[in-house]
């Protein structure tokens, strides 16, 4: 349709114009024969004005149907019990434990509210039993999505599950779907990399799905230093503060092997693993659990590109990380030779989670730094290994904690 309208009809005449245009033909044509026939005057005018009021009654019926069924739909969209609907908090009050002003330790950048997450750390520490600790920090992540919620606009929902958060816009049957599968994934994953994955029960994981891929751009940005350039991802893993990972919008079947691969990132983050060895888990574990078919001849075009590819400084390159930052095949590739050696290493399944357990990354991290006495923070970028300091918030960045996977 659109190649037939592009060569028959003018530019600035759309489908819906010609369409309308032939309709009142229709009419005309119509009339032209009700007025040729031998019908009286009388009669000739009741048709003609049948005609022509029959298309308006037809759009005003189709006008009722879909509001009832708009009507029907808002009706059986009814909040799911797991919708949180509390405000977000301002500060946060906990039995043994002085009050956490939330607000005063929240900073936007790019419109992306932050959290302290250090100060959050000594303020929970203060708890009296190993329990409340974990209470007051997970206190302390409920109010952070709150608030993220809240930036995010009214349109955007805040479900909490045994298993996970899910902060979206999604209809309630996807976010139920997907709340499902998220808890599978993690069983399965505990399955499939026994000795290695950890989710702990008090745990649960966060998915933020944005609306578009230009707004999960815009949140990862928030990730990375000023003038950063990164590769295409369908997908982030933030391992800074309240460890969550990002998808865009999409078909839950299109976002299912992210979820996979995200959620792989999350049971390992409390190894601190090289990007090499973490991707490579990630890409394997996904494939494991969301398997695609292979294309003819993939496997000897894949080998002549990576033996084209890999030098000496672009080996190097992979084994501190960032080659998985590049913008270019290089990218691609990373994740490809990742999998490629993770494959051979776990043929032996005891040395290789013994090596992935002793395994453990050196990587620099990203800062949050206030600027002066503003409550606005801005990126800076920091070598090495930063300690928390007051007026600073640390979380990993993308090449460490914030693991990018490529969309290919």
């Amino acid at each position: 349709m659109p190649f037939f309208t592009s060569i028959l009809l003018p530019a600035n005449v759309t489908i819906i114009h010609f369409i309308f245009a032939v309709l009142v033909s229709l009419n005309l044509y119509t009339i032209w024969r009700v007025r040729r026939s031998n019908l009286s005057r009388f009669q000739q005018n009741m048709v003609i004005a049948v005609i022509w009021i029959t298309p308006f009654i037809g759009l005003f019926v189709a006008w009722l149907e879909m509001r009832v069924r708009r009507e029907r739909g808002v009706a059986s969209e009814e909040a799911l019990p797991n919708l949180l609907t509390a405000a977000a908090p301002e500060v946060l009050a906990r039995s043994g434990l002085p009050v956490f002003d939330v607000r005063a330790h929240l900073a936007a950048v790019d419109g992306v509210p932050l959290l302290d997450w250090p100060a959050l750390v000594r303020w929970a520490s203060q708890a009296p039993q190993p329990a409340d600790v974990r209470g007051a920090n997970a206190a302390g992540k409920r109010a952070w999505l709150l608030h993220l919620r809240d930036a995010c606009g009214d349109h955007f929902q805040l479900h909490e599950f045994e298993h996970a958060y899910l902060l979206s816009s999604m209809e309630n049957r996807v976010v139920r779907a997907t709340a499902g599968y998220i808890s599978t994934t993690r069983t399965r994953i505990r399955s499939v990399l026994d000795g290695i994955a950890r989710f702990d029960e008090d745990e649960k994981s966060v998915l933020f799905v944005t609306d578009s891929l230009e707004s999960y751009y815009q949140y990862i940005l928030c990730y990375y230093p000023d003038g950063g350039h990164f590769a295409a991802s369908g997908g982030v893993f933030v391992n800074a503060g309240c460890a969550h990972f990002v998808v865009p919008s999409g078909d839950l079947a299109a976002i299912e092997p992210i979820i996979a691969h995200e959620l792989t990132h999350s049971a390992l983050a409390h190894l601190a693993l090289p990007t090499w060895l973490d991707e490579g888990l990630a890409v394997n574990t996904e494939r494991r659990l969301c398997p695609l078919p292979a294309a003819p001849d993939e496997g000897r075009e894949l080998k002549e590109r990576l033996l084209a590819f890999w030098g000496t400084a672009e080996i190097q390159q992979f084994w501190s990380g960032q080659s998985f930052l590049r913008p270019d095949e290089g990218n691609l590739l990373s994740y490809e030779l990742a999998r490629i050696i993770v494959e051979h290493l776990a043929r032996d399944w005891t040395s290789f989670s013994a090596f992935v357990n002793n395994a453990r990354r050196a990587a620099p991290r990203r800062c949050w730094k206030r600027s002066g006495t503003s409550t606005s923070w801005r990126r800076v970028g920091c070598a090495g290994q930063c300690a928390a300091r007051p007026g600073t918030l640390c979380g990993l960045g993308a090449g460490t904690g914030a693991v990018m996977r490529g969309s290919g």
